[in-house]
């Protein structure tokens, strides 16, 4: 297939590119290289540095005539969101209309998105949460990652575009930025590896579902060929608190520093944790990779790479 692959020299569509790559699949990757790196793109792949919001784009697709694209191109920190919620829009949702537009005159079979399985439910009514959960994001990104999944479901009623929605958990990982606001793990890694005191924000009780990043590349290769639009929680289903996480990388890094704490982060949602029975009953997918053993990779990756 030919796949085009946006935000592809990010953490996790680099990972995706190249499972996709090591399939046989013909792999371009536009990327405009704001938060994603030129050193994970693989070599194997066509590079177009560019925005999803650039007009001429149409020339892009009238050539290549993409079988699929997998959109992973974001404004994806949730505080700048806050800050301004005008550029979250015009980035996460305007750009993501440019591409289905491109898809719709093109004669893309199927687009994939990467949504949010923590914004999208807000402060949560149970545990966890599945797919069918009020979405109630407090965060203009959730807001954004929402109205795109209301597009897709337009654009395939209107025009018969085959979608898959992905809600991912926590994602952590390799290749992770430790220097932006979001990516506690990668953060805490580097600091603690520097022999530089992590802060914890608030008391450290705020839970998340981490998953590695390794189980997400896996998620999407089995949903690349669904012949049927839905939607899927991606996740393991298992609350780990910041306090936690922080001892158990700092044990393992062994370091030896002690639980700092500062001040809560306003709006900082307390509990996120979802359900992903139906991606199971699906395609049989569920992560294979134990905390313990996926931070002992991350770790591992952030030695290697400084």
């Amino acid at each position: 297939m030919k796949i085009l692959i946006t935000g592809g020299a990010g953490f996790i569509a680099s990972q995706i590119a190249d499972a996709l790559i090591e399939q046989g699949n013909e792999v371009f990757i536009l990327d405009n290289l704001s938060t994603g790196f030129e050193k994970n793109i693989n070599p194997k792949a066509k590079f177009i540095k560019a925005d999803i919001g650039d007009k001429n784009l149409s020339e892009l697709f009238e050539k290549e005539k993409f079988d699929v694209v997998n959109h992973h191109a974001a404004q994806m920190d949730v505080r700048k969101s806050v800050a301004d919620p005008a550029f979250d829009a015009t980035t996460n949702i305007l750009g993501t209309i440019n591409l289905l537009q491109n898809c719709v005159r093109t004669n893309v079979k199927k687009f994939m998105f990467s949504s949010t399985g923590g914004a999208i439910y807000g402060e949560q009514n149970y545990f966890p949460a599945d797919e069918n959960h009020p979405v109630s994001p407090l965060s203009p990104y959730g807001i954004s990652k929402l109205a795109v999944e209301k597009y897709l479901f337009f654009y395939k009623a209107q025009y018969n575009l085959n979608y898959t929605v992905l809600r991912y958990a926590n994602i952590y990982g390799p290749r992770q930025n430790p220097f932006g606001e979001a990516g506690v793990v990668a953060i805490f890694t580097s600091r603690l590896l520097k022999g530089i005191q992590p802060t914890i924000n608030g008391d450290g009780t705020q839970t998340r579902d981490y998953v590695f990043v390794g189980d997400v590349v896996k998620a999407n290769l089995l949903a690349i060929n669904d012949d049927r639009s839905d939607i899927y929680n991606v996740g393991t289903g298992k609350e780990t608190d910041v306090n936690e996480l922080f001892n158990l990388l700092n044990k393992n890094i062994g370091n030896g520093q002690i639980e700092k704490h500062g001040p809560a982060a306003p709006g900082e949602q307390l509990r996120s944790v979802i359900s992903s029975d139906k991606i199971y009953k699906r395609f049989g997918w569920r992560p294979s990779t134990t905390l313990e053993e996926g931070l002992q990779k991350t770790i591992e990756y952030f030695k290697s790479n400084n």
